[in-house]
């Protein structure tokens, strides 16, 4: 890309930006006092926190009367700067999404209620359309899919859409809905979250424990207007961007090598998962995901807090167990199920699946809650790459950073982090900010894997007090990669090297 257009590019994301926080600020100050609490509030996560919900109806026409509406504007700009493009792979890139969602709960007759979901985003700033292939983390803001078959940009989706039975100490839902467990997330940090179709009950009937249960029948990723299955790779007419294309899906794990093996290309997901806080200062979670006839995970994660006087030490661990259930079908045709690229070569056995990852974390905690650090430590068995295209990350709250992947076969991670609340230590109104610098030390032999590589990731966050709902951040991301690593076939890898910045605003009402 040449200089001139790269400054043009960023003059147009410029100007975009400043009319579309204009636009919010006038929302913001028309709609700000609307209520005297904030229904809904953005945790650290980007997940929402719902302070006001429906009450109880005594009849069905009260269902709807006493129902609550919520809304949620949004505005996110992505620039990524390779280091060095490599022509026909890779490209500087950039995208803007702007949009939001509307969602409505009714009340609850006799423990019975809905909710309904609609998200949009749309790019009246976008890459050209045959430039669409390049884009990395901006991709959520638009569907690729769309954008090949009909030319359109933009994204509409009816996200959520459930029914619900609520008792007491336990809720049912059936329909289309988040899940959030240890490997489903809905990792809502672009325009429009990751959801599923199926079934779950959350039940808190045992004192200090929580249990999930879901069957998942469908999954719809961030760049999707419609679900599609929770795992299959490509749809039957090969498009890699009709059905789970997530970032880190296994590709091998395609319809193609499905039907060649004589399995079925449609798959469902299967959650179990237990969290205990019985025992003093000791948190545990026990998780078993699996996709019947292929693949099954179980985990266990434990953190144990020690009062320091003003501070508390918390270690913890994750271990992650991976049992392959079927994907060995597959690997039966000589197809390398191990990497989840389907590059074999400086594997073990590249036909099997079976693997495991372990990781722990030291956090020192301030009792006044102004700052926390964290040091993190990762390593996957030199075995199989782990598999989870379900946005929730196996080595995630570890040593995960921003739009990186470190989950492949022999990979191991260090990372530091520090948080510094910057309102509550009376600096900086709203503000707070977190720092990540981590090590990947990835398996140098193996071509299907990235170069090592080294990461500084800054996240800055503004909750603007005199708006109420407000919320702006941004993130930047540099990394820097090895450019002298050969794999076991002698071949130079790619410079992974790159800077991305993100600047997001959301407004809730």
């Amino acid at each position: 890309m040449s200089e001139q257009r790269w400054k043009m590019l960023k003059g147009a994301k410029m100007k975009g930006l400043k009319l579309s926080l204009a636009a919010l600020l006038a929302m913001g100050v028309c709609q700000g006092v609307a209520f005297a609490k904030e229904k809904r509030t953005l945790k650290g996560n980007m997940t929402l926190k719902y302070n006001v919900l429906p009450g109880n109806a005594e009849s069905l026409s009260e269902m709807f009367t006493k129902g609550e509406w919520y809304g949620r504007l949004r505005f996110n700009s992505f620039l990524w700067d390779w280091d060095k493009e490599y022509p026909g792979k890779t490209k500087d890139n950039w995208a803007i999404g702007i949009g939001g969602s509307l969602i409505y709960k009714t009340a609850y007759f006799n423990g019975f209620g809905a909710t309904v979901g609609l998200y949009t985003s749309q790019n009246p700033w976008h890459m050209d359309k045959d430039e669409v292939k390049f884009v990395k983390a901006g991709k959520d803001t638009f569907s690729r899919y769309k954008v090949k078959h009909s030319g359109h940009f933009g994204l509409n989706s009816v996200a959520q859409a459930y029914l619900e039975y609520k008792g007491s100490k336990n809720s049912f839902k059936v329909g289309r809905q988040i899940f959030e467990s240890l490997l489903t997330k809905s990792n809502d940090t672009k325009m429009i979250p990751n959801t599923f179709e199926g079934y779950t009950l959350t039940s808190n009937y045992f004192p200090k424990t929580t249990i999930k249960l879901a069957y998942l029948t469908r999954q719809k990723l961030r760049d999707h207007e419609d679900f599609h299955d929770v795992l299959t790779f490509k749809d039957a007419s090969g498009d890699s961007w009709g059905n789970n294309d997530d970032s880190a899906v296994n590709k091998v794990l395609n319809f193609q090598n499905f039907v060649a093996a004589g399995k079925d290309t449609h798959h469902d997901l299967i959650v179990a998962e237990v969290s205990n806080k019985s025992i003093p200062n000791l948190k545990w979670l026990l998780n078993y995901t699996t996709v019947p006839d292929v693949v099954a995970l179980g985990s266990v994660e434990a953190h144990y807090k020690i009062p320091l006087g003003d501070y508390a030490l918390i270690p913890g661990i994750r271990y992650i167990k991976q049992w392959d259930r079927g994907a060995d079908d597959i690997g039966r045709l000589g197809k390398p199920v191990a990497n989840l690229k389907g590059k074999g070569d400086g594997y073990k056995d590249p036909y099997s699946v079976d693997s495991h990852l372990f990781a722990a974390r030291i956090d020192l905690k301030a009792k006044n809650k102004i700052w926390w650090a964290r040091i993190g430590y990762s390593k996957v068995a030199d075995k199989a790459d782990i598999i989870a295209p379900w946005r929730g990350f196996p080595t995630g709250g570890f040593t995960r950073a921003m739009a990186q992947y470190n989950w492949y076969a022999n990979t191991k991670t260090w990372m530091v982090r520090g948080v510094v609340n910057f309102d509550r230590a009376g600096l900086v109104s709203g503000l707070k900010a977190s720092l990540r610098y981590a090590i990947q030390d990835f398996d140098d032999k193996k071509p299907g894997v990235q170069a090592d590589s080294k990461i500084v990731h800054l996240d800055l966050v503004e909750k603007v007090k005199s708006i109420p709902g407000l919320y702006v951040k941004f993130r930047m991301g540099l990394v820097n990669g090895d450019d002298n690593i050969h794999d076991i076939n002698g071949k130079l890898k790619k410079d992974p090297s790159y800077n991305e910045y993100r600047f997001e605003i959301n407004y809730l009402f």
